[in-house]
């Protein structure tokens, strides 16, 4: 009985100042096929959707609480602020104040960590090759948590109001240096060992909050708690022009890790012999994720569940390419971070819900039964 020949996935060769070799047909965006085609495609409508309903929310958001006002009337005042005369400013005493001191902030606060977590996870995804990766493996979110905590409980205040912020960034930092330098032996990382280290310092920084919440008062007990549930109650201006900035050019960075992480996906013999230093690279990725996960941490607490659910189910949409992948998942949490937000601020009258909580609350659900329906297809990643 005769048997069908099987065909090689074709490839495509390019060419750059680093990388020379030849790559499967999906990963390559010279590809002209019909199957790249509609992968661009479906890209386009994806990222275009998610930019349009996070620029609606943006209005929405910005509009709901005690003094409501209609997106039409929160546009008016954003034109306003332009210079451009356009639709009707809201009618009610203090809303632009209110508008521009309180909401606002706390929106665009939102919406850049919500980025920030996600794409601390495509990161995370690719640079381990795992889709249960996230940022808090590593222990950035535990290690910022303990140092934040001890902050609080101390009564440290070398940088005044900052402190607490200056605090979390810090111990995200040394939290993700101890368990890199603990994995790293012979000029190599284990992957095993770089997780292994990481669920150790989550246990650590857990024993650490701990302490601190027995060793502190009421009133610091209250503030730490608060702060490990996650909340953006309180965000300022100043507060966004420290974290803005931060995961503005912490995303534009991970652009150029793109491609490099394509290659990875391919595993990492075929990675290095296509010219890739995957060290180096797992170095970088992971130093970009503890500061952009760092930044996140200090100004709203520990907020899961963002990093972990919003790349999944994109790249189940868009597949595996990191060059759409990023940018619809940066995208993705802001939207998904501002809806919990919103949420959060809204659902009890007079009361604000810690964020974090809800997103656990909601996403792990969600996320269980995503697994349970997408588990013959890996959730996106066969």
């Amino acid at each position: 009985m005769a048997t069908e020949e099987l065909k090689p996935l074709p490839l495509v060769r390019w060419e750059t100042p680093e990388l020379t070799g030849t790559l499967p047909v999906h990963l390559c965006s010279e590809s002209d096929g019909p199957r790249n085609t509609r992968r661009k495609l479906t890209a386009g409508i994806l990222l275009t959707a998610l930019a349009i309903s996070l620029l609606g929310m943006m209005l929405a958001s910005a509009g709901i609480g005690q003094m409501q006002l209609t997106p039409s009337e929160v546009f008016a005042s954003v034109m306003h602020r332009l210079g451009l005369e356009w639709g009707t400013l809201p009618a009610q005493q203090h809303a632009e104040s209110a508008l521009w001191a309180i909401r606002f902030p706390r929106v665009v606060m939102a919406i850049t960590i919500g980025a920030a977590l996600a794409c601390s996870g495509v990161l995370m995804q690719g640079v381990f090759g795992n889709p249960l990766a996230e940022p808090g493996v590593v222990g950035v979110s535990s290690g910022a948590a303990a140092f934040a905590c001890i902050v609080i409980v101390f009564g440290l205040n070398f940088f005044g109001t900052w402190t607490v912020a200056f605090g979390a960034f810090v111990g995200g930092l040394v939290a993700t240096a101890l368990v890199y330098a603990t994995a790293r032996s012979g000029g190599r990382t284990e992957v095993v060992t770089l997780v292994l280290t990481g669920v150790a310092i989550n246990a650590v920084g857990g024993a650490v909050i701990a302490l601190m919440t027995f060793l502190g008062d009421s009133s610091s007990r209250e503030e730490i708690i608060f702060w490990q549930l996650g909340s953006l109650n309180g965000t300022r201006w100043d507060n966004v022009w420290v974290a803005g900035p931060i995961t503005v050019v912490g995303i534009g960075i991970a652009f150029f890790f793109t491609r490099k992480l394509d290659l990875l996906a391919l595993g990492e013999r075929p990675a290095r012999h296509l010219g890739v230093d995957v060290e180096k690279l797992r170095r970088q990725v992971i130093v970009l994720v503890a500061i952009l996960t760092s930044a996140a941490v200090a100004f709203a607490g520990i907020i899961g569940f963002v990093g972990l659910v919003v790349p999944h189910i994109l790249r189940m949409a868009l597949g595996p390419g990191h060059r759409v992948l990023l940018p619809a998942s940066a995208l993705g949490g802001a939207l998904l971070l501002l809806i919990a937000d919103t949420a959060a601020r809204t659902m009890v009258p007079n009361a604000d819900l810690p964020i974090g909580m809800l997103t656990a609350l909601v996403g792990g659900p969600f996320f269980f039964w995503l697994i349970r329906r997408t588990r013959k297809g890996a959730g996106g990643w066969s």
